[in-house]
């Protein structure tokens, strides 16, 4: 086959391939899109990749949140009694979240489940017989429950001074079986120290504790005499 020297010769000679495309026409087959992404100055290739959408399935309705809070907050309340903070505190331990936690103690004050008044005075009622803790004491424990000063104060109001004075004549009398082979000075300064963490003043632990050493036939000791 010749071809006219005049004429500019087809895109398709010395490459037969070409040529049978050009003669049949076959169209070039189309490139995938993400081929087409990552052609030099491909239009797809400057535009931000979208984000996946959000994994509904991992989603916690609200209405769900609510009932795990409030199944949380009967199994606390089972069986004994527990103050606002203490449930508040154990609600955000397991991640419910502030709103849902407040509308479900605000519910459970309304229907008397929580009662920090009524908490306060079962733990003093318990404590200060049981434990033999004064006034000063119980009232640092009720603080550390989330208890307000003004229902605290009122409940510790209700403590009989004589009821905490036996508590404190019922400890010292335990401990001093203890305390036959030391000196009454020795005993009275131990017995007076343990008074004083269960939070006794210094002028009802010595009271007691003189007392208490002459009924066991151990002597006194003066408040001020070697302390």
């Amino acid at each position: 086959m010749t071809f006219n020297e005049d004429r500019p010769a087809p895109d398709w000679l010395g490459d037969v391939s070409a040529g049978v495309d050009a003669w049949t026409k076959r169209a070039a087959p189309a490139q995938p899109a993400a081929e087409e992404q990552r052609r030099p100055g491909s239009k797809a290739r400057g535009r931000k990749r979208q984000p996946p959408p959000e994994d509904t399935a991992v989603q916690v309705p609200e209405a769900d949140a609510e009932a795990v809070a409030r199944k949380i907050l009967l199994d606390q309340l089972t069986g004994q009694a527990r103050s606002r903070k203490e449930l508040s505190d154990k609600l955000a331990k397991k991640l419910v979240p502030d709103d849902v936690a407040t509308r479900l103690l605000d519910r459970f004050e309304e229907v008397g489940l929580v009662d920090d008044e009524a908490f306060a005075r079962s733990w003093v009622q318990s404590r200060q017989p049981g434990k033999g803790l004064a006034r000063r004491a119980l009232a640092q424990e009720l603080r550390r429950k989330g208890i307000d000063d003004e229902v605290a104060r009122e409940v510790l109001d209700e403590v009989d001074p004589a009821d905490e004075e036996e508590a404190a004549r019922a400890l010292v009398r335990k401990k001093l079986r203890s305390l036959s082979r030391v000196d009454d000075v020795t005993a009275t300064r131990r017995l007076v120290g343990m008074l004083a963490r269960k939070g006794y003043g210094s002028g009802m632990s010595f009271a007691v504790v003189k007392d208490e050493l002459a009924r066991a036939a151990r002597g006194t000791v003066d408040a001020d005499e070697n302390w």
